[in-house]
């Protein structure tokens, strides 16, 4: 089993790359610039090598700093450290920090210490260590590390390494990132009720902040599933923080969602406004919402009978399959199973929605239906081929809406796992053990391939493996 890039990886650039600019001066507990001699911790994560050059990181998780050194050099050679607070994307906030050469008579020296993360302005940061021949052009760069402030184990390190990728300007994930960054905003506050990390908690207030106007107002917009996304993430927000406003929203999400309920097919909400299909997703969605919003109102028939409806409409149409599994959506000839795709997030989100109408209800059946898909879903050579689960025509890219898929489908098995008393343990245990081990990067960011290899990540494919460590035991 191989952790990709965490030891070995350099980036060579075999031009000098255009004068950077200046960094700004970050202070947590210490300021940037602070002696490396003073550092009372001193880890090695990463290094890179160029011309018998060896250039490290060493990082001081007591501060949470780090400096650059550069061994085995001559004078004249150069060595600094970059800095990026948008997981390795960019760095020409913080680029060639602490930027030193080699004096006459030695053979290494090293840079300052510098904070890996801006915790005023709250950027989550990486740092590399990056250098140069002093009579050649080329560059080379370590991969990106950090200190294990915020990352002491394999999901708050998932949950910090996504959120190196929450744009501080608009509260989204990757700069615009719509229905998927609800799914990481709730991956967020499930890491924070299951870990007990707070320091992310901030993430909730901006998102809604910033784009509480956008589009229909109160994360209402022409899609209904992306309306049922944001309408969960924010029953998770009012959940953890207890903030009324939070609920207020998620009851606008539902009362926008049945305003596109109509008798077609006998029922169900639109995927879109312009009513061009009925599916599994938004219906689903649709039942869990209403039935979690119906356990947080006291005295409410409304939002129960709903849930129920949808719940008896979805059955009626055979979406739920002979083999227990969801496929997309309703044929609207025929108003039956359409015989399309079974996504990972159609079995999920139902299971979810199952084990929420269950909590509302008391319904025993209900926890017996989620378990026949959970099974079903588990066992699947499709889905799950070797035990591990992988999406149809899963991409090796992080690209596109499907790498969001498998985070709401683990995050609905995980709920029904808790349901059930650890029924789903050891499969959730080995789905996190190999994208531990295949599937992440130097600084815990994960791809698409669960059982590997690392091809390149984004917030989707990020939320979606801290849901699957969020819910393993």
């Amino acid at each position: 089993m191989k952790l990709t890039a965490l030891f070995t990886a350099v980036a060579l650039v075999t031009t000098a790359a255009a004068a950077p600019a200046l960094a700004a001066t970050v202070c947590n507990r210490y300021c940037d610039g602070r002696d490396p001699g003073l550092a009372t911790a001193d880890r090695v994560p990463v290094s890179g090598s160029l011309y018998g050059r060896v250039f490290k990181v060493h990082v001081n998780d007591t501060d949470a700093m780090a400096w650059a050194s550069i061994e085995s050099g001559a004078a004249g050679d150069e060595v600094w450290l970059d800095r990026s607070f948008d997981g390795g994307q960019s760095w020409a906030d913080g680029s060639k920090l602490g930027d030193t050469t080699i004096p006459a008579g030695s053979a290494g020296w090293r840079t300052a210490q510098f904070n890996v993360d801006d915790w005023g302005s709250t950027g989550v940061g990486a740092l590399r260590a990056c250098g140069k021949a002093g009579d050649r052009p080329e560059i080379a760069c370590t991969a990106w590390t950090r200190s294990n402030w915020n990352a002491w184990d394999r999901r708050t390190s998932a949950a910090t390494a996504l959120m190196m990728r929450f744009d501080r300007s608009t509260g989204l994930f990757d700069h615009n990132g719509w229905w998927t960054g609800a799914n990481a905003l709730t991956s967020v506050i499930n890491n924070i009720q299951r870990s007990g990390m707070n320091s992310y908690q901030y993430a909730i207030a901006s998102t809604y902040d910033k784009q509480v106007n956008a589009a229909q107002g109160q994360f209402r917009n022409e899609y209904l599933d992306d309306t049922g996304w944001w309408g969960l993430a924010w029953v998770a927000a009012y959940d953890l923080t207890g903030d009324s406003r939070y609920l207020n929203t998620a009851r606008a999400d539902a009362d926008w969602m049945y305003s596109y309920w109509d008798t077609k097919c006998g029922g169900g909400v639109w995927w879109n406004t312009a009513r061009t299909a009925k599916n599994a997703i938004p219906n689903s969605l649709f039942i869990q919402l209403n039935a979690a919003l119906s356990r947080r109102i006291a005295g409410d028939t409304v939002y129960r009978q709903r849930a129920l409806a949808d719940w008896a409409w979805f059955q009626s149409t055979g979406m739920l399959n002979s083999s227990n599994l969801v496929n997309d959506g309703v044929n609207l000839s025929t108003c039956k199973n359409n015989g399309d795709v079974t996504w990972t997030y159609n079995q999920g989100v139902l299971i979810n929605a199952l084990v929420e109408l269950n909590r509302l209800t008391g319904d025993a059946g209900l926890i017996t239906t989620a378990r026949r898909i959970g099974d079903a879903m588990t066992t699947s050579g499709y889905l799950s081929p070797g035990g591990i689960l992988r999406e149809p025509n899963e991409p090796d890219a992080c690209s596109g809406d499907g790498v969001s898929f498998k985070g709401a489908a683990i995050r609905g098995l995980g709920v029904l796992n808790s349901a059930t008393g650890g029924a789903y343990n050891t499969y959730l245990q080995r789905n996190a053990d190999s994208a531990y081990a295949n599937d992440r990067d130097s600084i815990d960011a994960y791809g698409s391939h669960w059982a590997g290899p690392f091809r390149g990540t984004n917030h989707s494919c990020q939320h979606s493996a801290l849901d699957l460590l969020n819910a393993a035991p």
